[in-house]
């Protein structure tokens, strides 16, 4: 991000970064590449962006179009570094998962200690309202639903290994992502600056209801409409991999329901396109895995905590001043929202009678 003076979080001017671009790009293609420019990005509430205009290839003068993918000074909770998230995403693409390579890796380029990586910049649209409400988008609506669903079946197609993320023990028999999801809820909960009592009540229900006998797959973490590409005619490719983990494939059938991520289409409760029994019968096409409503119901209560607890937390960012983005503290004014989701849906599947 910005900040007075034209620096970048505070380490280095644009004009520096551009020269710092070009020399590890040189380094890593060869020595005719030339930067033409660099410019930040927005839309990168968690991680840094910067658009990068560079001629990669011999006597071209025809610039590739790249964006620079960098840790910031600071994070939200669970977020992987962008060196762990490069090779993720290699992982994710050999399983066949349309998502843009992470190519270039480099340490220090933005700020000492973050890593950073270059991919291609893809065309098409990311913000989430657009792609909801608009009418150049109507056809590709009406097509995302099965992409969606064979994507995400390719990601839970990974089996959990040692040394890909940074979660000891995933690979053992004992592994129980809802109770790994209740412990991470819990650390969460008690970090924030003030009790949040609807959390607190929430938390307690998803403690006496915790699933049983869930699969451990990987997990993007973050599957909801924002985080793809989308063109006129579908989907492009699946971004931003930050949040993935080890977990159940039911925590990323909820997180794409999620209220907030519908963008007002509130009928339609998966990302705003399509009802939610048809997002189950797909991706139930796509895997051959039986979707269990009230175990999905269980991680979308889980998610609305943990994204309430998250827009705290982005709120955070700023006031501590580890972030100069003010946008964050409008984030923060949302977690209110989230928490009335949550207890809505316990409601719905019967309340605290039996918490």
């Amino acid at each position: 991000m910005l900040l007075d003076g034209g620096t970048v979080a505070a380490a280095v001017s644009l004009t520096e970064l551009r020269a710092r671009i070009e020399a590890h790009l040189r380094e890593a293609v060869g020595p005719w590449v030339a930067v033409d420019s660099v410019a930040p990005l927005g839309g990168g509430a968690c991680q840094e962006l910067f658009a990068v205009s560079a001629r990669l290839e011999r006597d071209t003068h025809e610039p590739a179009a790249l964006v620079l993918r960098s840790d910031a000074p600071s994070a939200l909770w669970g977020s992987i570094g962008r060196d762990v998230e490069a090779r993720l995403i290699e992982v994710a693409r050999a399983a066949g998962v349309q998502t843009p390579p992470a190519l270039w890796l480099a340490r220090d380029l933005v700020r000492p200690g973050a890593w950073a990586y270059f991919m291609p910049r893809l065309e098409g649209e990311t913000l989430g309202r657009r792609i909801v409400h608009e009418p150049r988008f109507e056809a590709a609506r009406a097509r995302l639903l099965e992409p969606l669903a064979e994507q995400l079946g390719r990601i839970h197609s990974v089996a959990p290994r040692e040394g890909l993320l940074p979660e000891p023990g995933v690979s053992d028999s004992n592994h129980d992502p809802p109770r790994a999801a209740l412990e991470r809820l819990r650390q969460r909960l008690d970090a924030l600056p003030q009790p949040r009592p609807a959390l607190e009540l929430a938390l307690r229900w998803l403690e006496a209801r915790a699933p049983t006998d869930s699969e451990t797959v990987l997990c993007h973490g973050d599957f909801r409409m924002g985080n793809f590409v989308v063109g006129e005619q579908g989907l492009v490719a699946v971004l931003d991999w930050e949040f993935a983990h080890w977990g159940a494939p039911a925590e990323d059938l909820a997180w794409i329901c999620m209220r907030d991520w519908r963008f007002g289409r509130l009928d339609r409760a998966c990302a705003g396109i399509a009802r939610r029994a048809d997002w189950y019968a797909a991706y139930a096409r796509a895997t051959g895995r039986r979707v269990d409503p009230d175990e999905v119901r269980w991680w979308e209560v889980a998610s609305n905590v943990a994204w309430a607890a998250g827009c705290v937390e982005q709120g955070e960012r700023y006031l501590s001043g580890r972030s100069a983005d003010i946008e964050l503290l409008a984030i923060a004014r949302r977690a209110c929202e989230m928490e009335w989701e949550a207890l809505r849906l316990i409601g719905r599947a019967g309340g605290f009678a039996r918490a």
